[in-house]
């Protein structure tokens, strides 16, 4: 499948790593790591949506393509519309939204959420999830969990621990018992007509009480399709150590040839 467009979004702004898509990881910017893994999964475009001059730059000098995107988007989701937008795309056209500090996201990755919302032409978003194993992960407000229907439709989105067994977390338990519980994995595919539509909506009340924009489309009524992933998904950069996890990693990589 080729025939869907990935878009990086990437702000310069960051409260604990400022500069964070120009950062340097193995003699090159993250933003660039991630603009070429995007370029092996298989899409016919590769767009970096921006808000600052040096990371227009930075993918200009790999010959990547970019565009200055307003600077007051509210959500990822809302630049990314105003990408469509001026890319002129049709309502049944395919973008993929891939964030711009996950240098080691695999490719494979990309085009399964691309296919799996080809696959359902009703289904407006296709993202991912993986099963969560750790009681500290399932308890962390900062990993979103996700409840799907029997055809893996998106349920519900959360930062609590969802679903709530009632008997084992009367006590936070030591461990899980089962794989009833699902990480949320922020890639995911739109249907370049739900974007047009997404943008006139204000924020809906369970997204301005969890902080997930997602459940906006959700409260409007439309489908989510929730794939687990086929390979796994290695954490972004969120912090300096995270930073230094990915430059050792890929350094390393490099050095092997």
């Amino acid at each position: 499948m080729s025939d869907y467009t990935v878009v990086i979004p990437a702000r310069y702004a960051s409260s604990r790593l400022p500069g964070k898509p120009l950062l340097d990881i193995a003699g090159e910017p993250m933003i660039v790591h991630v603009w070429r893994l995007a370029g092996l999964s298989g899409a016919s475009r590769v767009v970096v949506a921006t808000d600052d001059e040096r990371i227009r730059d930075a993918i200009l000098t790999v010959g990547g393509e970019a565009l200055m995107t307003d600077r007051d988007h509210p959500s990822g989701t809302d630049r990314l519309a105003e990408v469509a937008d001026r890319l002129s795309l049709a309502p049944d056209e395919i973008l993929v939204n891939v964030q711009g500090d996950e240098p080691l996201l695999p490719p494979g990755l990309i085009e399964q959420t691309a296919l799996r919302l080809a696959d359902d032409p009703v289904a407006s978003i296709a993202t991912l999830a993986e099963p969560i194993a750790s009681v500290d992960a399932l308890f962390n407000p900062n990993v979103v969990k996700v409840v799907r229907d029997l055809e893996g439709r998106a349920l519900y989105f959360s930062r609590a621990p969802v679903p709530w067994d009632r008997d084992a977390f009367t006590n936070r338990p030591q461990l899980l018992a089962h794989d009833a519980w699902l990480r949320h994995i922020g890639l995911y595919a739109y249907r370049a007509g739900f974007l047009f539509a997404y943008r006139q909506w204000s924020p809906s009340s369970l997204e301005q009480l969890e902080q997930l924009e997602q459940l906006r489309a959700l409260q409007h009524g439309h489908r989510i399709l929730v794939a687990l992933a086929r390979e796994p998904h290695p954490a972004g950069v969120d912090s300096p150590d995270d930073l230094e996890r990915v430059r050792t990693w890929l350094t390393t990589a490099a050095s092997k040839g």
